[in-house]
């Protein structure tokens, strides 16, 4: 999301296009965050990628313990688009669940 450290990445080649929120379940694992199934809805940031090749990059820098899936997600506008995200497949014994779904709530993001 803007104003967080992986967002570098998207500024080589996406373009923001809405808020959304997907189905699931949000964690607090430290330095960043990390979306399980479960009932609830999260927070994040749609992207239009103008390089295709920056999926490949995304997914290196997401790491091991994410898997990129196709999920329906609802934009700010209330319409709905299919997106890619980032599942957390990782250790869950430090995480500390986020109830409200919102990161940027939670740990806002440095100026």
């Amino acid at each position: 999301m803007r104003g967080y450290p992986l967002h570098r990445v998207l500024a080589r080649g996406a373009t923001f296009l809405a808020a959304a929120r997907a189905a699931g379940r949000l964690l607090d694992l430290g330095r960043y965050p990390g979306l399980v199934a479960g009932a609830g809805a999260v927070q994040g940031e749609v992207y239009r990628l103008d390089d295709p090749q920056l999926l490949p990059v995304l997914d290196r820098e997401e790491g091991y313990n994410f898997v990129r899936r196709r999920a329906l997600v609802t934009l700010s506008d209330g319409r709905r688009a299919r997106a890619w995200i980032y599942g957390y497949r990782g250790p869950r014994a430090r995480a500390v669940p986020i109830p409200h779904g919102d990161y940027r709530r939670a740990r806002p993001a440095s100026p």
